[in-house]
């Protein structure tokens, strides 16, 4: 437990690093919904990388699940909610992101806020047939355990080790995704 306390200090203190550039310091700390990305997304150099953090979600069909089933992919962890119009906007993105890349070792999963009712939520997923993991995340677990997210849509992109790669706010540029998530797949 201490050692997850640690490792969870250190990523929150490392955030303004992780971000290079992606983002202002001062746009980590807004709450809300936050417009389109402009920077070129790059990962952290794997030797500046925290261990990998240790979570345990819920997905909207009930099943428990934890972060170690994750590794050996690359994922894209989400956070957004239903009423963020950039969160919503970007879900096509995500959505052809998985399809394009999950043959070759890729997922996405998308927390939804706290505050996001689980009906909403999975009246969302299913509408759109997301074809990744939707995670609700009603006592706020997950947004403390990264760091205590408060703008939406915020993203931590996980390396095969499971350790936070990159973290960027706001909606991203396909482009700048694709290269980032092929960069990330190239590693060994």
């Amino acid at each position: 437990m201490k050692a997850d306390s640690a490792r969870r200090r250190a990523l929150v203190a490392s955030l303004p690093a992780l971000a290079w550039g992606l983002a202002p310091a001062g746009v980590l700390a807004l709450a809300g919904c936050q417009g389109p990305g402009q920077a070129t997304l790059r990962p952290l150099p794997a030797q500046h990388r925290h261990p990998p953090l240790a979570f345990n979600y819920t997905l909207l069909d009930g099943r428990q699940q934890h972060s170690s089933a994750l590794q050996g992919r690359v994922v894209l962890v989400n956070f957004w909610a239903t009423t963020c119009a950039v969160c919503v906007a970007e879900m096509p993105l995500l959505a052809d992101t998985q399809r394009q890349f999950q043959a070759r070792g890729y997922d996405t999963l998308a927390v939804a806020m706290p505050y996001d009712p689980p009906a909403l939520v999975a009246h969302f997923a299913q509408q759109r047939s997301l074809p990744f993991g939707v995670v609700i995340d009603p006592g706020g677990a997950l947004v403390r355990a990264f760091g205590n997210v408060q703008g939406t849509p915020s993203h931590f992109m996980l390396d095969r080790q499971g350790r936070v790669a990159a973290q960027f706010q706001g909606a991203v540029k396909a482009e700048a995704l694709h290269l980032l998530i092929t960069g990330l797949l190239a590693e060994t």
